[in-house]
């Protein structure tokens, strides 16, 4: 049995685009089930995604599905029990261990680290990803960071992308406002 727990829409700041997601409880743990469409590199986008996790918000597998121009795309990616991490089916050892996956190319993701780490005011933690690049579409080590400022706001840094801001999150762990790159238009739950 799914129950749907929130839902949100983004804006996407730095090209044109939208993003949508749904957040939903499972019998085995939670998913994320979303839809992005945006300009990139001058070319029409369409990616649906979806995140499986586990009660504790460990990612089990997630799939992307879509169109970039006229090159359509299917990407499965699975997180075996002992950390070891598949993009269709060939092995990606620089991930090897880590425990998120970071779509990037949506902010859904961002979620899985927040609820997982679940940090009281003033904690930080390094949260290492496994990475999907767009447009290249390969998993590679993300290492990032998040401290919990107050009840709705954390310091994200991504050095690997020279970003250090803050994010506003919602109350389910939805980033609302990503500084220059997405801005919620509107949530439910």
């Amino acid at each position: 049995m799914t129950a749907m727990t929130a839902s949100i829409f983004w804006r996407r700041l730095d090209v044109e685009g939208h993003d949508a997601c749904l957040l939903a409880q499972t019998d085995g743990g939670h998913r994320l089930k979303g839809q992005a469409v945006f300009i990139q590199d001058g070319k029409p986008c369409c990616l649906a995604y979806e995140v499986d996790c586990d009660t504790g918000w460990h990612t089990r597998a997630a799939r992307v599905d879509g169109f970039l121009g006229m090159r359509e795309l299917h990407y499965a990616i699975e997180r075996s029990s002992d950390g070891q991490w598949t993009l269709n089916g060939e092995a990606q050892q620089g991930v090897a261990g880590l425990v998120d996956v970071d779509l990037g190319f949506t902010p859904a993701s961002n979620l899985l680290a927040i609820r997982r780490f679940d940090l009281g005011i003033g904690e930080a933690t390094p949260a290492p990803a496994a990475y999907l690049t767009f447009p290249e579409l390969r998993l590679v080590r993300l290492d990032q960071t998040y401290r919990r400022l107050d009840t709705v706001r954390y310091a994200y840094a991504a050095p690997m992308f020279g970003y250090d801001e803050t994010l506003d999150v919602s109350p389910h762990g939805f980033v609302v406002d990503y500084p220059g790159l997405w801005r919620s238009a509107a949530a439910s739950g």
